[in-house]
């Protein structure tokens, strides 16, 4: 679509072990988080996903609102891990 390229990275989604329970509503949403943080810091994910591979992209999720979703959590994992202060993180709905 739109002449774009897709790359698939599993290492920036969230285990069902942590998506599951969310869905459920089993766990809240800060707990989600806080998992889902804690996950991708132990995947070192800013060591393995290169800024170049995201610069002017964009990241996909099938969740309605960006303020519960993992790619605002994913975006700003990396702007934080990468020290890109001047990064933009934008939620287009």
């Amino acid at each position: 679509i739109c002449d774009v390229d897709y790359v698939h990275l599993p290492e920036l989604a969230p285990t069902k072990e942590i998506l599951s329970p969310y869905q459920k509503k089993e766990i809240s949403w800060q707990q989600y988080e806080d998992k889902f943080l804690n996950l991708m810091a132990k995947r070192n994910i800013e060591k393995h996903v290169k800024p170049e591979i995201i610069d002017e992209g964009c990241l996909l999720c099938s969740e309605h609102q960006p303020h519960h979703c993992h790619r605002r959590l994913v975006a700003n994992y990396l702007k934080q891990a990468w020290d890109q202060s001047d990064a933009v993180v934008k939620d287009l709905v």
